[in-house]
């Protein structure tokens, strides 16, 4: 694994994620911000929070399995959420929770969480981007 995750002495320790990310490989790979669209382009999960989520993290799954990468490659998640305040926490962790189960991986929540006023179309609610180191 081209990863390691650390928390280090003297900042807080955050159960949901480590402050450190230790990238070792010899490829760095982005995968652009993930939205809740199908193979198709049709938006999945309606107005659900957590059904966006879950699959803007499939999308991203699917991305990294492209470039022979899976999610314990990843340095950094960093996810946009549409009108975010902290009450949408347990949709945004249900959704990686979901997603973490179909594709068989720990679940990852983002390094860097951002609320936002909109993104590219209005029925998206979330954006899910990462950056990945392969060996």
């Amino acid at each position: 694994m081209a990863i390691t995750l650390v928390n280090p002495s003297g900042l807080p320790e955050i159960d949901a994620y480590r402050q450190v990310s230790i990238a070792s490989g010899t490829r760095l790979v982005f995968i652009a911000g993930q939205v809740a669209w199908d193979a198709e382009g049709v938006t999945v999960g309606g107005d659900g929070l957590a059904a966006q989520v879950e699959q803007c993290y499939l999308n991203v799954g699917t991305a990294l399995a492209e470039v022979g990468g899976s999610f314990d490659d990843v340095a950094k998640l960093t996810v946009h959420v549409v009108d975010w305040t902290p009450d949408k926490m347990p949709l945004l962790m249900e959704g990686i929770t979901r997603a973490a189960a179909k594709l068989g991986v720990t679940p990852v929540p983002p390094a860097t969480l951002l609320g936002v006023a909109a993104l590219d179309v209005p029925e998206h609610l979330v954006e899910v981007e990462a950056t990945a180191m392969l060996d």
